[in-house]
């Protein structure tokens, strides 16, 4: 068992070290973002994302639900803090809602 977890540790190294290479490592980022909002919001909630991209230092989100739009705009800055936290300060420094 300890094996197949250094192998998964390894291929995600890997993948990570290719994104970096042909750069396209901000779409990593944006799936990990996707993913830690999947797992915060609901799923109902979830499935209003649309897409997650990160463009010039800025995440953009586009989020079909005008509710949904709007809390996300009233909580803005928890969730750049949030982001900044889990993948550094220097990564982002503003969140569009689309």
């Amino acid at each position: 068992m300890k094996r197949n977890k250094k192998r998964e540790f390894q291929s995600s190294e890997l993948v990570k070290s290719f994104a970096r290479i042909h750069g396209f490592e901000h779409k990593l980022i944006a799936f990990e973002i996707k993913d830690f909002l999947g797992e915060y919001l609901d799923e109902s909630l979830f499935n209003e994302i649309r897409s997650v991209g990160i463009e010039d230092k800025c995440i953009i989100i586009k989020i079909d639900s005008p509710l949904l739009k709007h809390d996300f705009q009233m909580r803005k800055s928890f969730y750049l803090k949030k982001f900044q936290d889990k993948f550094g300060e220097d990564q982002f420094n503003d969140i569009r809602i689309l």
